[in-house]
């Protein structure tokens, strides 16, 4: 009697044999494969923050830096508005035609919107409609930005071994943390070595957006042999593959996510996107010593996400997270508040490093806990459309608002905002369960 094999069954078995006989060592691999697009989509995002200090004459002409860095920071918030439909959008596919053509799809719209801005005319050569091409292009890379997150860790969370999911988690965030790393080191050897500042702002600013499209090239090639998880095959097999009902009974996980997520988001994007900005208008360091800080504290936040996440792993995800809570309503005003006193890079440095060891108990471990809160039939779009949501609102604008309040004269402002998004968080990780010892990693329908 023949045995037939059907491609569903190939893909089930090669995911059994990198898991049982290749180990741990294949399996870092295969969650790097798929997390590959979460560094470029991070690069991406981070050379826009990075070198919008010389664009945005190119297309804000004004005579205020202020305005100027604040015009090209709505653009940037204005990619998170479509976030929420790019995770809606490569969630469903991935719930229901697989997580690897999710990543596939995700990783070519991300060349798409770099090529546009690498290749987009200035103000002085189309006048306003240079504008409208930036902000075309930051639209199509919040599409890609909104479902890759999603899928990938959706991806993650589905090929860690279940005892070190947490583990994984932190390495799958060094991805995240390494594409801004890549960024910002661009960023130094070109004000460094390559490039004079007149010629950064002329033309060297598109650098970094011809090489983030080069970059999606690459992460398309290395995904396209990547494995499918044997969870969905799984799910797949039993016809588990997701629907609005089965989301809908979920409501309370949902809003779960926007919870947890409100007050780790605005943190991240402060000590990360925004950070920046304030070392160079509100610090006052040279554009070379605020590269070097920021440099130095994103290895350091780099080091630090697979600790974590492996504390994660011993302890359980609650505590990591009420450690950022407390300590980050605690220290937020404070922190800021030193940080724009000190003309001291080394001292700004020194504080940075200390808010990366607070926000790293929410980031090591934010995949996985969400993950970890939905069955396999609707967990990239269970985790993917209320976290885009919520960065959208609470992430996106960190720069925006955080400017506003400066260019109002009430910069400690935006401290208290910071801080009270925090505090929203700290609410919902007091009462929330430990999603480790309730993980729903192995429920499918």
């Amino acid at each position: 009697m023949t045995t037939t094999i059907t491609p569903t069954d190939a893909a089930a078995a090669d995911v059994r044999k990198l898991g049982d006989a290749a180990g741990s060592r294949a399996r870092v691999k295969a969650i790097l494969v798929g997390s590959i697009g979460n560094l470029v989509e991070w690069y991406d995002v981070y050379a826009y923050s990075a070198f919008a200090l010389y664009f945005a004459p190119a297309f804000f002409p004004s005579v205020d830096p202020v305005a100027q860095q604040l015009s090209a920071a709505a653009v940037f918030a204005a990619a998170f508005i479509v976030r929420p439909l790019g995770g809606l959008l490569f969630g469903w596919v991935a719930d229901r035609y697989g997580r690897r053509r999710s990543l596939l799809l995700s990783v070519l719209l991300m060349c798409f919107g770099s090529l546009l801005i690498a290749v987009s005319p200035t103000h002085a050569q189309i006048g306003a409609w240079a504008a409208v091409l930036l902000v075309s292009a930051r639209l199509l890379q919040g599409l890609s930005q909104g479902g890759e997150y999603g899928a990938s860790a959706t991806y993650l969370a589905e090929m860690a071994e279940p005892h070190r999911r947490g583990f994984y988690s932190g390495v799958w965030y060094t991805t995240l943390i390494g594409g801004q790393l890549a960024a910002i080191l661009l960023l130094l050897l070109l004000q460094k070595v390559f490039l004079s500042p007149e010629e950064l702002k002329a033309w060297g600013w598109r650098i970094p957006f011809a090489i983030g499209a080069l970059l999606s090239v690459y992460a398309l090639f290395m995904r396209r042999d990547m494995h499918e998880t044997s969870h969905y095959q799984a799910a797949k097999s039993t016809g588990a593959t997701g629907s609005w009902t089965t989301l809908r009974a979920h409501w309370r996980e949902l809003l779960l996510v926007v919870g947890i997520t409100i007050g780790g988001t605005s943190a991240f994007y402060t000590y990360t996107t925004y950070m920046q900005k304030f070392l160079k208008l509100s610090v006052g360091l040279s554009d070379t010593q605020v590269t070097t800080v920021v440099l130095g504290y994103l290895a350091v936040a780099l080091v630090l996400q697979p600790l974590y996440g492996a504390l994660s792993d011993r302890i359980g995800r609650k505590p990591l997270l009420l450690w950022f809570g407390i300590l980050g309503v605690l220290g937020t005003y404070p922190l800021l508040t030193l940080l724009s006193q000190t003309k001291s890079p080394w001292v700004a440095f020194l504080l940075i490093c200390v808010a990366w060891m607070i926000v790293s108990g929410y980031t090591a471990i934010t995949g996985i806990i969400k993950a970890e809160l939905f069955p396999t039939s609707i967990r990239a779009l269970g985790v993917g459309v209320p976290y885009a949501l919520t960065v959208s609102v609470f992430g996106g604008s960190v720069d925006a608002v955080a400017l506003s309040f400066k260019q109002a004269g009430y910069e400690s402002g935006f401290y208290w905002y910071a801080t009270a998004c925090i505090f929203v968080s700290l609410l919902v990780y007091w009462r929330m369960a430990d999603t480790q010892a309730e993980s729903r990693m192995e429920r499918h329908g």
